[in-house]
């Protein structure tokens, strides 16, 4: 496994309806680095995001699609998902604010 930082496991944030209702219940989406662990994906989120406390992390594994052109057929990318659930005395995570 190569030597991921915690700046590296976290890619982007998913901004999508579904993930945009969770933020009710304190629960936030990241797209993050194929080869992260959870206590890595709870480290880079307490690091990035000063006054956060990581409740638990679930993690979600999309293989890529196959995609065709012409006679030539190939896969699109794997990606990792993450949901994060904060605690309830947590400050809540900026960048979802102004969304």
């Amino acid at each position: 496994m190569a030597n991921i930082q915690y700046y590296d496991v976290i890619i982007k944030p998913v901004v999508t309806e579904k993930s945009m209702s969770g933020m009710a219940e304190k629960k936030y989406c990241f797209l993050v680095h194929p080869d992260a662990t959870k206590p890595m994906v709870k480290a880079a989120v307490e690091k990035m995001f000063p006054g956060t406390k990581v409740q638990s992390v679930n993690t979600i594994n999309q293989d890529g699609k196959n995609k065709r052109r012409g006679m030539v057929t190939g896969k699109t990318a794997k990606t990792k998902k993450a949901i994060v659930k904060l605690t309830e005395d947590s400050k809540e995570i900026e960048i979802f604010q102004s969304l």
